[in-house]
């Protein structure tokens, strides 16, 4: 019993000392704070907080890592896919210059609100999910990068995709934002490019709860395929409301509603089918994916990493390996990711152009097949074992 007691106490002062000798370590190298800002309430929180789990597990391993210079610090902020509060949470860590880089934004419209805010101060920012072109591309800001694609080759490959499949007629709704009138945009340049006939065009709010005016007139006009181009939240309201009226079209949505919350929300059943194209090769099919999926279950994150957390945890390690090779200075850490050029990431090679935007030719596309995102070519709609509304 006295061996038992004596081991057990030497147990306890081994991990004791493990742990101390831990956050000596942690002491004895300087701190350095990045940020994350996404929307972590409404919504699109799911998307949010998958980003934010995904950035604090790029912190936690560069904390294991002994070889690091810096211990690294997490400053999480909610922009809850709001404009105004965007200004606000952006404004409030650019003036803290002890922080000295941000993964910031899902929402378009709240990263196009804030890019100003960026370049003023000098903090360096990669957008983890945005991708309305104009955010890069719009102006030349040294200060912003993005590691995702963007909606043009999205709606390329979506509008490509379809009508190859057969289809010809859509009603197009979209919301009113910056994010939803670009994807209009594309998908309609391109669609009309490929042979598909726009019937009618629908703008809708943000917030809007009724779609009864919209969809009746789709009803109408009975186009074969529905295609929305705006979040989640508005996505699932629609899909709903199809189904309440009667209208049988195939839906068709953006990376915007590519989310676990689309399908928990209108249930397996009226999400099965629907359709949407990502950026970026599928986590599963990238070298790094099962590391990152078995970090990210020993950290014990209880909400899913969702389909932009791989992107977040991409930009926060770009920042990481920036601030180690030149120090936690902003400008130095703004003209090292310049000169990001073919580097390793989870979500693939990753090379900023002139503009900061990575070059990503790769499109996935989803389908919903039994109340989970499958990738196309593997699903029983890719293979011909089941067939999509109106084919």
């Amino acid at each position: 019993m006295k061996k038992h007691h004596a081991k057990k106490l030497f147990s306890s002062s081994l991990l004791a000392l493990a742990i101390a000798c831990s956050a000596l370590n942690a002491q004895a190298k300087d701190t350095v704070k990045i940020a994350f800002v996404g929307p972590l309430t409404g919504g699109n929180s799911a998307v949010g907080i998958g980003g934010r789990n995904s950035t604090d597990l790029a912190v936690k391993l560069a904390n294991e890592n002994p070889k690091n210079k810096y211990h690294y610090e997490l400053v999480v902020l909610d922009d809850e896919c709001k404009p105004n509060i965007g200004v606000q949470v952006v404004t409030k860590i650019a003036s803290d210059k002890s922080i000295i880089g941000s993964v910031s934004h899902y929402c378009s419209a709240v990263a196009m609100s804030a890019l100003d805010i960026y370049k003023k101060f000098g903090l360096p920012m990669i957008t983890w999910g945005t991708v309305l072109p104009d955010i890069t591309y719009g102006q030349k800001i040294a200060e912003i990068h993005r590691v995702n694609g963007t909606m043009v080759n999205q709606n390329e490959v979506a509008a490509e995709f379809m009508t190859k499949l057969g289809y010809k007629t859509w009603a197009i709704l979209h919301d009113t934002t910056d994010y939803g009138k670009g994807h209009n945009k594309y998908f309609s340049e391109y669609l009309t490019k490929d042979g598909g006939k726009i019937l009618g065009t629908f703008g809708v709010t943000a917030d809007q709860q009724d779609f009864t005016a919209e969809l009746t007139k789709v009803k109408e006009l009975n186009p074969e395929v529905v295609y929305f181009g705006g979040l989640t939240p508005i996505g699932v309201r629609i899909r709903a409301q199809m189904e309440r009226l009667g209208l049988k079209a195939q839906f068709e949505g953006t990376s915007g509603i590519r989310s676990d919350s689309y399908i928990e929300s209108l249930g397996n059943d009226l999400a099965e089918g629907t359709l949407t194209f990502n950026e970026g090769a599928p986590l599963e099919k990238m070298p790094k994916g099962e590391e990152f999926k078995a970090a990210y279950a020993r950290y014990g994150y209880d909400q899913p990493y969702e389909a932009y957390g791989p992107f977040a945890f991409a930009a926060a390690d770009l920042i990481i390996q920036a601030i180690e090779k030149v120090g936690p200075n902003r400008k130095e850490v703004t003209d090292e990711l310049a000169r990001t050029r073919d580097v390793d990431t989870l979500v693939g090679r990753v090379t900023f152009d002139d503009h900061g935007q990575n070059i990503i030719p790769l499109i996935t596309k989803y389908v919903v097949q039994d109340g989970k995102w499958v990738i196309w070519e593997e699903s029983d709609y890719g293979t011909g074992k089941r067939k999509l509304k109106g084919l």
